[in-house]
């Protein structure tokens, strides 16, 4: 059973052992990620210079189920749109979060800019 969301960006701070990645490695088994998320952090990792097998290998790994974005999620994404663009959220950023309200669901991000958005969820910035 999942109760969080991960963000790319709390995948990554946990791949890279960067700041926070102790708090993503707590929840990391009971957490899941957004299938859009999962694609920006396999490209995210390719733009480092890692092979994007390495990249897949080393997320599996993790056993971090992926989400499949619906319908649902779209709606909700385009619902963010006002809310995201006044922090200047990505689209994977709105995925995640609309992920989150699907499933009524904390997330954990390394985006500080998160943190002023009202949207009624828990967001945990993780550092």
């Amino acid at each position: 059973m999942t109760d969080v969301v991960l963000d790319a960006s709390a995948l990554l701070a946990l791949l890279r052992a960067e700041p926070g990645a102790d708090r993503v490695a707590a929840a990391r088994g009971r957490a899941c990620i957004s299938a859009v998320n999962l694609a920006e952090a396999y490209g995210k990792l390719v733009g480092y210079g890692e092979p994007l097998e390495t990249a897949v290998t080393t997320i599996g790994k993790l056993h971090l189920p992926a989400v499949a974005f619906d319908g649902r999620q779209a709606a909700l994404l385009a619902s963010l749109w006002h809310p995201a663009r006044a922090v200047g959220l990505s689209l994977g950023d709105r995925a995640c979060l609309a992920l989150a309200l699907a499933r009524g669901l904390p997330v954990l991000t390394a985006d500080r800019a998160w943190s002023r958005l009202d949207l009624g969820l828990t967001i945990t910035c993780i550092r």
